[in-house]
C-alpha cells in the first residue's frame, strides 16, 4: 500500500474513533459564560464584563449631596410647600441638571470612511509575486532503446500540433503529447541510415529527416506520405536542420550549409561556406533575418539574409560575423525570445561555457562555466530564464535566471549525458533525450500567463506545389 494510501486510511481510523457530536458546528469550541454575566444563557448579549470610572470627571462634593438627598427627603417629609420649592430651586442652580453620580467616557465613535479606506488600500495594494515551484522529477519517463549515443547529432524535436519525434536508430516515431500514443513514421534500410536530424515544419505536419546518407526526406505526418527526396546536396550526413517558413537550412558533416526552398524543383537557392569540420548547430531568428551555425570546428557563425547571395553558383556566401571564441564544437544553440538580437551558445566537453551574443555587433555579453559538455538549450517562452542540458558528470538539466546567472534548479535522473532537448508548444514542458535510452518530461518553466492560438493560415500554402512538382 503507498503512502497515500495510508494517509486516507489512517485519516478515516481517526474519524471513526472520534466523532463528532451533534448540534454543533464543525470546528467550534466549547461554549464558556463570561465572568460577569450571571446568566448561563449562550444566546444572552454580553456588552463587556465592568466599567471602569474616569475619576477626572467626578465631583465627590455633588455625589455625596446626591446619595444622601433621598433621605433626606423622607425626614423632611411633612416640610411646607414653599421649603421645597426653594429646595428644588436650589439644586437647580447648585447641580446644573447633573443627575448623573459617575461620569464614564464612551468608546470614542469610529471614523466613518474607515471602512472605505481599507477597501481601497486593499485594492490599491500588489499582491506579491509567488515563487514558481520547480519539480525536481521528470513527470514521464519513457523508453527510447537505440537513440544514437552522438552529441552532433538532432534527433529530436517537438511540432506545433503537440506531437514529438525521435529518431532511434533507423526509424523514427512520432509520440502524440495529447492522447499519449506512439506511431512510427519512417524506418530506412541501413545503406541510408542511421537517422541523423529531424525537423518539424512551421505548420506541425510536415517534417524533414536528414539521413547518414546524406539525403534530406520531406514527410506528411497526417497521411504518412513521402512528398520528396532531396538528393545531391551534400556529400556527408545531414546532421543539422532548421525551418525558416518555407526554406530547409540544412548541415552536413561536409561543412556546408545549404538554404532549399521546399516549394520548387531546383529547391537550393542559398550556399553558405564557414566551416572547416561538420555543422552540429543551426538555428533561425525569431525574425527569420538571421542564421546562427555552429561546427565542430569551434566557431560560431552568423549569416544575414540581406547578405546572402541567390545564385548558387557564387560560391562562398559572406558571413556577418565568424566568432571563435569557443574552444570546443558549438552545438547548443538558443534565440532569446524576448530580445531579437540576443543568442546563446554552449561549448563541449574541453569548452564548458554557455555565451551570449549581441548578433548585431557580434560583441561577447557574457561567459559561464558551468562545469561540464553543453548539450542543448532553450529560453523560457514566458520568464528571462535559460534550461541547459548537460553531460559528465552529473548528466543535469539546469535553470538559471538571466541576466544574473544565478542557478534557479538542478533537475538529475538521467544517468548519462543529455544529448538533446526540446520544448512543448505552451512552452511549459521540456523534454530531454539521454544517452542512457530514455526520455523524460519535465515540467520545469511553468504555466503559460496567457496562452494563445496557434496561428493556422501562415502555413497552410507551405506544400500545396508538391503534387505539381516536375
Amino acid at each position: 500500500m503507498d503512502a497515500g494510501s495510508r494517509s486516507i486510511s489512517s485519516q478515516k481510523s481517526r474519524a471513526a474513533a472520534a466523532p463528532r457530536p451533534p448540534l454543533q458546528e464543525a470546528g467550534s469550541r466549547p461554549y464558556m459564560p463570561p465572568l460577569n454575566s450571571g446568566s448561563r444563557n449562550p444566546s444572552a448579549k454580553c456588552y463587556g464584563d465592568r466599567f471602569i470610572p474616569d475619576r477626572s470627571a467626578m465631583d465627590m462634593d455633588m455625589a455625596h449631596y446626591l446619595l444622601t438627598e433621598p433621605r433626606k427627603d423622607k425626614e423632611n417629609a411633612a416640610a411646607s410647600p414653599s421649603k421645597e420649592a426653594y429646595r428644588r430651586l436650589l439644586a437647580e442652580k447648585l447641580l446644573n441638571n447633573r443627575t448623573r453620580i459617575l461620569a464614564f467616557r464612551n468608546k470614542p465613535p469610529e471614523p466613518e470612511n474607515i471602512t472605505d479606506a481599507n477597501t481601497a488600500s486593499s485594492y490599491h495594494a500588489k499582491p506579491a509575486k509567488q515563487r514558481r515551484h520547480i519539480p525536481q522529477s521528470a513527470e514521464r519517463t519513457l523508453d527510447a532503446p537505440e537513440l544514437v549515443d552522438d552529441y552532433y547529432l538532432n534527433l529530436l524535436d517537438w511540432g506545433s500540433n503537440n506531437v514529438l519525434s525521435i529518431a532511434l536508430g533507423d526509424t523514427v516515431y512520432l509520440w502524440d503529447a495529447s492522447s499519449g500514443s506512439t506511431s512510427e513514421l519512417v524506418s530506412v534500410d541501413e545503406d541510408s541510415g542511421p537517422i541523423s536530424s529531424v525537423s518539424w515544419a512551421p505548420d506541425g505536419r510536415h517534417i524533414a529527416v536528414g539521413l547518414n546518407s546524406s539525403d534530406v526526406q520531406l514527410w506528411d505526418t497526417s497521411s504518412n506520405r513521402l512528398l520528396r527526396t532531396l538528393r545531391g546536396v551534400h556529400e556527408a550526413r545531414v546532421g543539422s536542420l532548421a525551418w525558416n517558413n518555407s526554406i530547409l537550412t540544412t548541415g552536413s558533416m561536409d561543412g556546408k550549409i545549404v538554404n532549399n526552398d521546399v516549394r520548387i524543383r531546383n529547391h537550393v537557392v542559398q550556399t553558405y561556406k564557414g566551416h572547416s569540420q561538420e555543422v552540429c548547430g543551426l538555428k533561425w531568428s525569431g525574425s527569420g533575418q538571421q542564421l546562427a551555425s555552429g561546427g565542430n570546428d569551434n566557431l560560431l557563425h552568423i549569416w544575414d539574409v540581406s547578405m546572402a547571395s541567390s545564385m548558387p553558383s557564387a560560391g562562398r556566401n559572406q558571413w556577418l560575423h565568424r566568432l571563435d571564441d569557443h574552444t570546443a564544437a558549438v552545438k547548443a544553440l538558443a534565440w532569446c525570445p524576448f530580445q531579437s538580437n540576443l543568442l546563446a551558445t554552449g561549448g563541449g566537453g574541453s569548452d564548458r561555457c554557455i555565451k551570449f551574443w549581441n548578433t548585431h555587433t557580434g560583441a561577447c555579453l557574457n561567459s559561464v562555466d558551468t562545469g561540464s559538455q553543453v548539450c542543448s538549450l532553450l529560453w523560457n517562452k514566458n520568464e528571462r530564464e535559460l534550461l541547459s542540458s548537460h553531460g559528465f558528470t552529473q548528466n543535469q538539466l539546469t535553470l538559471w535566471k538571466y541576466p544574473s546567472m544565478v542557478k534557479m534548479a538542478e533537475l538529475t535522473g538521467h544517468t548519462s549525458r543529455v544529448l538533446f532537448m526540446a520544448q512543448s508548444p505552451d512552452g511549459c514542458t521540456v523534454a530531454s533525450a539521454a544517452a542512457d535510452e530514455t526520455l523524460r518530461f519535465w515540467n520545469v518553466f511553468g504555466n503559460p500567463e496567457a496562452p494563445k492560438p496557434a496561428a493556422k493560415a501562415s502555413h497552410t500554402g507551405m506544400f500545396n506545389s508538391f503534387n505539381h512538382i516536375r
